[in-house]
């Protein structure tokens, strides 16, 4: 069993940067695709990025391209969403999530593990 404890989201002005990390337990974090989501109040869970075991090739929502970047640390057990040119429509909960695999992986429901979210609020 993967636990995944995300951290970093806050309040922050429009145009500003936040950097969100996810801590992973219990598994072998070098195996898994991770994955970054987010879901604002009343919409679908949407994806925003995922990320394979060597971190090449990451994958990118396109309302994200450009202004995010997703890292991972294998040492660490971390992965890492850095988020430039913040937008007030980036608003949302922030997931994490992790999945055994070897290509991209753009569905929630192809995701096995999940963390508990951390809000990100960014004020226009």
């Amino acid at each position: 069993q993967v636990q995944l404890v995300e951290s970093g989201g806050g309040l922050v002005q429009a145009g500003g940067s936040l950097r969100l990390s996810c801590v992973a337990s219990g598994g072998t974090f070098s195996r898994y695709v991770m994955g970054w989501f987010r879901q604002a109040p009343g919409k679908d869970r949407d994806f925003v990025a995922d990320i394979g075991w060597s971190g090449v090739n990451p994958d990118y929502g396109d309302s994200v391209k450009g202004r995010f970047t997703i890292s991972r640390d294998n040492a660490k057990n971390t992965v890492y969403l850095q988020m430039h040119s913040l937008k007030p429509e980036d608003t949302a909960v922030y997931y994490c999530a992790a999945v055994l695999g070897t290509r991209t992986y753009r569905v929630p429901k192809d995701y096995a593990y999940w963390g508990q979210g951390t809000q990100v609020t960014v004020s226009s």
